[in-house]
Order: C-alpha cells, then structure tokens, then sequence
C-alpha cells in the first residue's frame, strides 16, 4: 500500500498541481481581460457586457479551482497525506 501512496504522491506532484496552477492562471487571465475590455470599451454597452460576462466566467472558473482544490486538500489532511 505504501508504494500506491508513494506513486499518488508523485502523480499529485508532477501532474495535478501544474495542471491546477495553469488552470487558475487561465480564469485569472480571462478575468483580467474581461476587467480591460469593459474599461476599453465603456462607450460600446455590447462591448462592456461582453467584458462583463469574460470577468464573471473568469471569477466562477477562479471559484471551482480553488474550491476543488480545498476539497482534495481537506480530504488529504482528514484521510492521510499522499506525500
């Protein structure tokens, strides 16, 4: 059994935490650029609510990220660490 833990941890390690960082990254960046696009475009209402809606997809993306990720980490804490 310790060898699963050990190739999990690994896993966890080289796999899902970049993957979660590039992820996060990305809704932040979409957030950012919905945050540009309503202030570049203030006199277009079509462009702002466009800007608006990149801004709220960015949040709910930011949001399932790390909640996914408190959840694993609760449950890793709660169960017995991976590492």
């Amino acid at each position: 059994m310790d060898g699963f833990n050990n190739f999990i941890g690994k896993v966890q390690v080289a796999i899902l935490d970049p993957l979660i960082t590039l992820l996060a990254l990305a809704a932040f960046v979409v957030f950012v650029w919905g945050v540009i696009e309503f202030i570049r475009e203030a006199d277009s209402s079509e462009r702002r609510e466009v800007g608006r809606r990149h801004m709220i997809w960015g949040l709910i993306g930011l949001v399932i990220i790390f909640g996914a990720q408190a959840i694993v980490g609760f449950l890793t804490a709660t169960v017995g660490g991976f590492r």
